[in-house]
């Protein structure tokens, strides 16, 4: 379909830093005329107020407070774009049987998958009443092969894919353009333990938008993503036997 970025009005979850924060900066950059920048501490938000001005509305929102979203709704009943990429990674490196494997994926499922299921079902409605526009979900290269490095993580964020897949065909009927976004390490606090080389949150952000624009189901924006995301759609088994490999 493709959806143009000049002159509309995005929200952006998760927008304090890293990723979300870049998405935010390279909206601004591709002509979006306003750009909602939701957190769950809007103070963090100063930053990118500094840097745009006007154009960019700072927004409290934590995606698994029913309130806050209820708020965001109808604070924000211009949105046409919408970017779902809060996110949380809440345990890495334990054996199997470690207990916080538990408390971690719960914590990462609440935010990553039914955070983003939340604010998608609220505010699919506006979008079709603004004429259907594009959602966006970040989920991850570990969404389409689980890493046991980060197994919870990555099981949270295959079920964001999922739902992506969902919601782009139950709202097609809206109009309504929607996205998987698959990164790679991104050089933000959140990968700051993963070995691996990482991509600037400013040129993944940059691919995303561009993405965006050019309607692209998956966008895999970042060089091991699109090593990946190939690797995955030519041969899921393969790919699975990739990462085994890494792991080892």
């Amino acid at each position: 379909m493709g959806f143009s970025i000049t002159g509309t009005t995005a929200l952006v979850t998760g927008a304090n830093r890293g990723i979300g924060e870049a998405v935010v900066d390279a909206l601004v950059a591709a002509g979006a005329a306003k750009v909602y920048a939701a957190a769950r501490n809007a103070a963090d938000l100063a930053p990118l107020t500094a840097r745009h001005g006007t154009r960019v509305v700072p927004l409290q929102l934590d995606v698994t407070n029913a309130a806050q979203i209820s708020a965001a709704v109808a604070a924000a009943s211009d949105v046409q774009l919408l970017v779902n990429n809060a996110g949380v990674a809440a345990y890495a490196g334990g054996a199997f049987t470690d207990p916080r494997w538990l408390s971690a994926g719960r914590e990462e499922m609440e935010v990553n998958y039914f955070g983003t299921f939340a604010v998608t079902q609220a505010f699919a409605p506006i979008l079709a009443q603004n004429g259907g526009g594009a959602i966006a979900n970040l989920a991850s290269v570990a969404s389409l092969a689980n890493f046991p490095l980060i197994a919870a993580y990555s099981a949270s964020k295959a079920a964001t894919h999922s739902l992506t897949q969902a919601a782009r065909v139950m709202l097609k009927a809206h109009g309504t353009q929607v996205s998987g976004v698959y990164p790679g390490p991104i050089d933000t606090r959140m990968a700051e333990s993963v070995p691996f080389d990482k991509t600037s949150p400013a040129d993944a952000a940059k691919a995303i938008v561009a993405g965006i624009a050019a309607g692209d189901e998956e966008i895999f924006p970042d060089a091991m993503s699109q090593g990946m995301g190939a690797a995955y759609l030519a041969d899921p088994k393969g790919l699975e036997r990739q990462i085994a490999s890494l792991a080892a």
